[in-house]
């Protein structure tokens, strides 16, 4: 009987035979990954264009090592899975992003971080090995020891340099409970410098705050814990994110904790206030809340969402935190947005797809990742979206690539490192199956 190693290499295999056959064919290709994709809806989307790669038979963990504390497993495994897995071990990821339905491969392609970020960085920077087919079928094993050039880049590269096909990454010891503190302000000045203190001094395993408004700023501070007097749940009736003005502290189960925005998409429910009624959670809760659920019904709406002048901003920007309060300041005066989640996340190096020039602007090691869900984005003469992405450069930010880009060409390639970029695409993709970076993300 053939393991589940035997079964993966069989598919990749497979996989690899078919991307060939697509250069023979000289068709250019993208991934499909099946479930649920978490780029941002967008009408006229071009970013998947081109004959499906079909990956989503790839969704197995294949070993947890205890004793080493590592897991591989294929790139479409849910960040929900893996935590059940995991935690069946005493163990967890070191950085689990916050909607259920994100998978382990779209968090190295793309960026995603959390709460344990100020320590760990992103959840690429977790990762020990991937296994990749590149644009001419070949299957490559690549990490920081072997192939290190492909291994930074793929970080970052969308699917635009090949086939994440399974992944290997560090676990962390983990206990049952979470221990909830908030700690309340009301400027931006203290929220601030306690949020640098505790990323200096380290002594929460999870750090990240919400800003409900001008005046109401929570520091949320986690702890894992063998026991809890109680246990509160956010996944029906009870909204998380408004709990965090109104306790001083709680407990949640820790897979709870891990996915506590997933409920509400963070407060994409905000924008149909008939959400955060009870009576409607009762009953439609099953069929309506959950980041899937959602996500689900942006799609089907999509034909509708094109009449919108512009679709609503939804995007994470990291801002270097030397440059935090200049960018809040700007922030509540021109952007007014709220809430805002405020992640601290800690960069161990700088990234290989981050040009010189852009490099030289940011200054700092910390950043915060400012996450803006649902701004509206209506106004006749003012594209927010556009408006943020230039602000976030002015201030030697990155944002993720994830929703509406507006860059010119030289533009992109002052942030992204280009040569880079061109390097790896050339080892990984030289026939040019996968689409170019820029390409993929410029928008009709």
């Amino acid at each position: 009987m053939k393991t589940l190693q035997d079964q993966h290499n069989d598919t990749v295999a497979k996989i690899a035979t078919e991307i060939q056959a697509r250069i023979i064919d000289n068709q250019p290709v993208h991934i499909a990954k099946g479930g649920v994709s978490h780029f941002v809806p967008l009408p006229g989307d071009r970013r998947f264009k081109g004959m499906p790669i079909d990956i989503s038979t790839l969704k197995n963990v294949l070993r947890v090592d205890v004793k080493s504390r590592t897991c591989t497993a294929e790139p479409g495994v849910t960040f929900a899975e893996l935590v059940k897995i995991t935690m069946a071990h005493g163990l967890i990821p070191a950085v689990v992003p916050e909607l259920e339905g994100i998978t382990i491969g779209g968090a190295v392609a793309g960026c995603s971080v959390e709460s344990m970020s100020y320590k760990y960085g992103g959840f690429h920077d977790t990762c020990l090995e991937y296994e990749v087919i590149t644009g001419e079928g070949k299957i490559l094993r690549c990490s920081r020891e072997q192939d290190a050039h492909a291994f930074e880049m793929i970080h970052g590269s969308y699917g635009t340099l090949g086939v994440l096909t399974q992944l290997t990454f560090k676990l962390l010891p983990a206990k049952p409970f979470v221990k909830m503190e908030y700690r309340k302000f009301d400027n931006f000045e203290a929220f601030r410098a306690e949020m640098r203190e505790r990323c200096t001094i380290g002594d929460y395993e999870f750090v990240d705050g919400i800003i409900h408004d001008r005046s109401t700023f929570v520091i949320c501070l986690g702890r894992f814990v063998d026991h809890a007097p109680y246990i509160s749940n956010y996944r029906w009736l009870n909204i998380f994110y408004k709990s965090t003005a109104e306790l001083k502290e709680d407990y949640l189960t820790t897979f709870d904790y891990c996915f506590r925005y997933d409920t509400e998409c963070h407060w994409i429910t905000k924008t149909i206030p008939m959400l955060e009624t009870k009576p409607a959670r009762f009953a439609l809760g099953k069929f309506i809340l959950g980041s899937t659920n959602i996500i689900k019904w942006s799609k089907r709406i999509e034909q509708i969402l094109k009449f919108k002048k512009r679709p609503d901003v939804v995007v994470d920007v990291f801002i270097p935190e030397k440059r935090f309060g200049d960018f809040y300041n700007w922030y509540e005066s021109e952007f007014d947005f709220f809430p805002l989640w405020v992640i601290p996340y800690r960069m161990p190096k700088i990234y290989g797809w981050i040009s010189d020039e852009h490099a030289s602007n940011m200054g700092d090691a910390l950043f915060i990742d400012c996450a803006v869900y649902g701004k509206p984005n209506a106004h006749p003469t003012i594209d927010y979206s556009e408006i943020l992405e230039r602000k976030t450069t002015e201030f030697g930010g990155i944002k993720t690539l994830i929703s509406r880009n507006h860059y010119t060409k030289d533009e992109f390639w002052k942030i992204y490192h280009q040569k880079n970029y061109n390097k790896a695409k050339l080892q990984l993709d030289p026939k040019g199956v996968f689409p170019q970076l820029y390409d993929k993300f410029l928008r009709p």
